[in-house]
């Protein structure tokens, strides 16, 4: 019985707490696996991968962790030790290497992505500077942004005109 009591009161702390991996608040009540989740650029098979390697229970609740382990997690995200088809960079353009990005520079790394394609006038570049779908979907019914088509859309005119409509 004190066992329970002792097993919620630690829930309850862990809850509470904020812990912050790789410059990501993640919510201490939630499940490692599930947390590591919240961070940008790390998918489920990537967050499985960092649970195995460095031998964590994935159950385990984000609050618990120490300050060492959270070192150890941030040190192996930054260099990661496995396959390469987990990678989110593979064969970068520029540098030819496999990276795995995370954050603000998977963030800024798309950008820079999408201004080369718009510098050498593909149609995926020019997809994007017309602000389209770039993958192929359908444009007749969506992708209509702010531009009102359609029957029944009044045009927006002088009020007094569509009063004296109703009166008569």
């Amino acid at each position: 019985m004190e066992e329970a009591k002792k097993q919620k009161s630690n829930e309850q702390r862990y809850e509470e707490k904020i812990v912050r991996i790789l410059s990501k608040d993640i919510e201490g009540g939630l499940k490692l696996y599930v947390g590591l989740t919240k961070i940008k650029g790390i998918s489920w098979s990537m967050a499985n991968a960092i649970c195995k390697t460095l031998k964590f229970d994935k159950n385990r609740k984000v609050g618990s962790l120490e300050k060492a382990e959270i070192e150890k997690i941030n040190d192996f995200v930054k260099n990661p030790q496995m396959p390469i088809y987990l990678f989110n960079r593979k064969r970068d353009t520029s540098t030819g290497e496999n990276k795995h990005l995370t954050g603000n520079d998977l963030d800024l790394q798309k950008e820079f992505d999408i201004g080369r394609l718009k510098k050498i006038k593909s149609y995926k570049g020019y997809r994007h500077a017309l602000g389209l779908p770039v993958r192929g979907q359908r444009t007749k019914s969506h992708f209509r942004k702010n531009k009102r088509k359609g029957v029944g859309i009044k045009k927006k005119g002088k009020p007094e005109t569509a009063k004296k409509e109703f009166i008569k």
